[in-house]
């Protein structure tokens, strides 16, 4: 493929680009050219070529212009990023959730598709809810692809496809003024998203993210493991995917918090769906107060699963005292015996720290606490070995006395 601009790197700046990490920084850029020799400045979404110093060609894919200046969509000389290059990608990513046992599946056909970096494709979320696929750019790159990403998805789906809406709004840059909508629709209505054979009603046009937080599939199921005739706690519970898990499984009683109507809303409907309305209750409320003025102390389960509290490396002190200061809440509420699932979903906040602002919680509020269990994404949002910032998610389960 002749490409429109070549991405020059500085000498010793091309080491990571030589071990397939798919992010070029603007910092490791000695020049830019055009396909006529001459010094250039790339649109953002662009397509370039990537070399060394020495005009060796590392990969190409994405100019973004940022701090994060390529996105690398493949580390080979390509012909072209048309509807063959994203089908092969496609059929790898199909590959990988047919060996899970996701593709055709009675109990579960909630999933993701296409994970970003860990999937080969920077910038690009595709999640699969019954048939119907919702796909989320994150790059300039991937929005001007969507036509191409929608054909490659036919191509490999074919008639198991109802759908794919482009759900893109909320994750590009405000000037580009994008709308959502569907690329593709042939069955009318939605199939019927089905997770360990708990259902839900998927808003994948007005909910969160995609819809739905697939990442905490296999917590969900673990959750239900636990809950047979004890009472549970769900806090931010959003569209009450680990409340529904319960209460499949036998839950005593299960009290749903979140402090947006819109999700309790949500969680109503799951829970009805469901037919699981008597043993549940749900609350309108920040958790903090809700632990306050609110909650029972008899509690079994308690389920912290808030949104990320740090997005940026200048806030994580912040956020890992709002991390301390929720778990210890936890742990003052939580049954003798009773077990915690916490979760963050920070990026800036490792395993390793997340585990480290747990413990100092147990410590203030003097509880013994046993690690159980150390929690990630299913394997269904793969990581790339040599893209480690790809793992994002952790959890602990942990039994309190």
């Amino acid at each position: 493929m002749s490409f429109p601009y070549k991405v020059i790197l500085k000498s010793g700046k091309d080491a990571s680009v030589e071990r397939r990490h798919p992010w070029v920084f603007s910092g490791a850029i000695k020049k830019i050219k055009d396909e006529n020799g001459r010094e250039a400045e790339p649109s953002e979404g662009d397509v370039v070529a990537v070399t060394n110093n020495k005009d060796k060609f590392l990969g190409a894919g994405h100019y973004a212009g940022g701090s994060i200046a390529v996105r690398l969509l493949t580390f080979e000389e390509v012909n072209d990023f048309g509807v063959d290059f994203f089908t092969t990608k496609f059929k790898r990513a199909y590959q990988l959730r047919e060996t899970l046992g996701l593709t055709k599946n009675d109990s579960t056909n909630i999933f993701r598709f296409i994970h970003a970096e860990g999937d080969g494709l920077p910038g690009l979320i595709i999640d699969h809810y019954a048939g119907s696929l919702v796909v989320q750019a994150h790059s300039i790159g991937m929005h001007m692809a969507k036509d191409i990403i929608a054909g490659a998805l036919k191509e490999v789906f074919g008639d198991d496809l109802r759908s794919i809406y482009y759900k893109s709004k909320e994750t590009l840059p405000k000037e580009y003024e994008v709308e959502d909508h569907y690329l593709y629709q042939t069955k009318t209505g939605k199939g019927k998203a089905v997770e360990y054979d708990c259902l839900y009603d998927i808003d994948w046009v007005k909910g969160q993210k995609t819809g739905f937080f697939v990442d905490q599939r296999e917590n969900r199921k673990l959750i239900a493991d636990y809950s047979k005739g004890k009472n549970v706690l769900n806090t931010f519970c959003y569209s009450g995917g680990f409340s529904i898990a319960a209460l499949k499984a036998g839950a005593n009683l299960v009290h749903s918090v979140d402090s947006s109507a819109k999700a309790i809303d949500l969680t109503d409907i799951n829970v009805k769906l469901n037919e699981v309305e008597e043993r549940h209750e749900s609350f309108v409320s920040d958790t903090f107060k809700f632990f306050e003025h609110q909650a029972s102390e008899n509690y079994d389960i308690i389920i912290l699963d808030p949104p990320a509290f740090a997005k940026h490396v200048r806030v994580k002190h912040n956020a890992v005292q709002g991390y301390k200061r929720l778990n210890a809440t936890a742990l003052r509420f939580i049954q003798p015996g009773g077990i915690l699932f916490t979760f963050s979903c920070s990026q800036v906040v490792d395993q390793k720290l997340f585990y480290n602002t747990v413990m100092a919680a147990a410590i203030q509020v003097g509880r013994e606490v046993k690690v159980l269990h150390h929690l990630t994404q299913p394997a269904d949002h793969p990581v790339s070995i040599f893209h480690p910032e790809g793992e994002y998610l952790k959890g602990l389960v942990v039994q309190v006395w």
